[in-house]
């Protein structure tokens, strides 16, 4: 009997594969047998490689993705400007339980594994021609990309939920027992580690030209494993488990040599010499051809980013204003002398706010005075970029600047490229100065020279670091690295969470400012509190796994208070 295309996407083979078919329809490719799209007569790959590229529909994105709003809205770096019961707000405040959980993934990824799955067991049977000018044939390149895809729709549902059930190369049919218990936290890293190890060499290597900006490279693979095994060290999975002796959440012990692992693993990429960060920090997300562009989602050449959430108040172009950053966000950005704002000598003045600041604040938020489509934006109250009443604007006197292009005196936007940049050379430093730190007992030059890396980047001048800080002090400095240099690109989320300080972190009143312009012209600020998070621990550390999966899997284990 014929095998069809269309057996992939029947919902009933297994729970998780629900929203297959729904997936499929968004994209025009016909249901074709396997045996045509894996066909021993086709040396050119045609429909095989369609059918690996229809596997990466399932990539994460970051751009307004949790229900038109980024997911940094859902941390205390911004709030949604839509005031009404959106994902983020849900998020932020706890307000969903296993059956609503705003961000479930789990059909999304595991539709992923499947049709990678498929995949690998089946390109094989095409007889491609050509190879790598490394000499690896395309078969392997190929078959290679898709254990990558694999490995990271494995480590999304990881970070989100702990250890899931973990497939390896087998293709479910409706004879198959589906009901399939969780893997262990720790058999979830190996298993993605050892992917990731065992598919880098078969993969493109950096630089990688125009033609093939969408694969992943040998480079992807080790930054993927570098962030799987940072998490896997980090507190609330080494020696932190929520529940001790679940095998689901974490660790039973901690081990400091997990952190050395992670460590080892960026330090890989980074004694490479194949990456370096882009001279401009805003070219990054824009040029598909950064230095530092490692692996991303494509996405448009569009205005979408600009028109979701631009300031309101500009009638050349549509804007949306839908991110409003936090005054906490704001204050995390230090100054362009390198210091943080309340330190001695750092020059910050309360009646001047957004002077001579990091030059990574001006290039992720805009804020009251910033050029902006040849005028200055208005986030004063009764500006015209916050004038009040019901239309969708700025509930901070902010707005999200960062993956736009430069429109400071255009008239108006134009299109531009937005991609989803999932992994850049920027997070490998930080991830490697993090893990190096927490292995040691006090900072070394490397973990210096990775971090006064990015801070050079940044225009920090000095942009060294003061000598001799401790081991906490510099986790301090790191952390605070992370947020303003990763700021919107999904990374705080899930970093407070594995430090295990997010009822602390999340569980507090956010801010923006309240900007008055007095009849001299001058203006006053006042902080003004905007949302009061709430963070239940210890459960909303790990998301619930679906009801609908534990109804109907006998062999799935719940997460902790769900």
């Amino acid at each position: 009997m014929k095998k069809y295309y269309k057996v992939l996407f029947l919902p009933c083979i297994i729970s998780w594969c629900t929203s297959c078919q729904r997936d499929l329809e968004t994209v025009p490719i016909e249901q074709q047998t396997l045996d045509v799209i894996f066909d021993p007569r086709d040396s050119a790959g045609t429909n095989a490689n369609r059918f690996l590229y229809d596997s990466y529909l399932h990539l994460p994105g970051i751009h307004n993705r949790v229900g038109g709003d980024y997911l940094d809205a859902a941390t205390d770096d911004a709030v949604s400007s839509n005031t009404s019961n959106t994902s983020v707000f849900q998020l932020a405040t706890g307000a969903y339980t296993s059956s609503s959980y705003p961000d479930n993934q789990w059909p999304n990824f595991y539709a992923g594994i499947r049709q990678t799955n498929i995949f690998i067991s089946n390109i094989d049977r095409v007889p491609l021609k050509g190879k790598l000018s490394n000499g690896t044939p395309f078969n392997r390149v190929w078959k290679a990309e898709s254990k990558f895809l694999r490995a990271l729709y494995y480590f999304e549902l990881l970070k989100r939920y702990g250890g899931v059930p973990l497939l390896g190369d087998k293709v479910l049919s409706l004879a198959d027992d589906v009901n399939i218990p969780r893997g262990s936290f720790s058999d979830c890293v190996e298993f993605i580690v050892s992917e990731c190890d065992a598919m880098k060499d078969s993969l493109r290597t950096n630089p990688i030209d125009a033609n093939n900006i969408e694969r992943p490279t040998r480079a992807a693979a080790i930054a993927l494993k570098a962030r799987v095994l940072l998490y896997a060290a980090s507190p609330l999975y080494n020696g932190g488990n929520i529940d001790a002796g679940n095998q689901y959440t974490g660790y039973s012990s901690y081990n400091a040599e997990r952190w050395q692992r992670a460590a080892n693993a960026a330090r890989e990429l980074i004694d490479q010499n194949v990456l370096s960060l882009d001279p401009s920090f805003g070219n990054a997300f824009l040029n598909q051809m950064s230095p530092e562009r490692i692996f991303a989602r494509q996405g448009g050449n569009d205005q979408s980013v600009e028109n979701s959430n631009g300031p309101i108040g500009y009638t050349s172009s549509i804007n949306n204003g839908r991110t409003s950053p936090t005054q906490e966000l704001v204050n995390a950005f230090g100054m362009a002398n390198g210091k943080s704002i309340t330190e001695a000598g750092s020059g910050y003045d309360l009646n001047s706010p957004y002077e001579n600041r990091d030059p990574r604040f001006y290039a992720t938020i805009l804020y009251n005075g910033a050029p902006w489509l040849g005028r200055p934006a208005q986030t004063y109250e009764g500006g015209a970029d916050k004038p009040g009443g019901i239309r969708q604007q700025t509930r901070t006197s902010y707005y999200s600047r960062k993956f736009m292009g430069n429109y400071t005196s255009s008239a108006q936007y134009s299109n531009i490229s937005h991609d989803h940049i999932l992994f850049r050379y920027a997070e490998v430093l930080l991830n490697f100065a993090e893990a190096r730190n927490e292995y040691l007992n006090a900072p070394d030059a490397d973990v210096y020279n990775a971090v006064e890396a990015i801070r050079k980047r940044a225009g920090l001048d000095p942009f060294t670091l003061t000598p001799g800080l401790s081991k906490d002090q510099m986790r301090t400095v790191i952390r605070n690295e992370r947020r303003v240099e990763l700021a919107f690109e999904e990374h705080r989320y899930w970093d407070v969470r594995r430090w295990k300080i997010a009822e602390t972190e999340f569980n507090k009143e956010l801010h923006g400012k309240l900007i008055y312009k007095l009849g001299s012209g001058t203006l006053s600020y006042q902080d003004n509190p905007v949302l009061q998070m709430k963070f239940k621990a210890p459960q909303m550390y790990f998301a619930p796994i679906p009801y609908s999966e534990v109804a109907k899997n006998q062999n799935m284990v719940q997460n902790p208070g769900w």
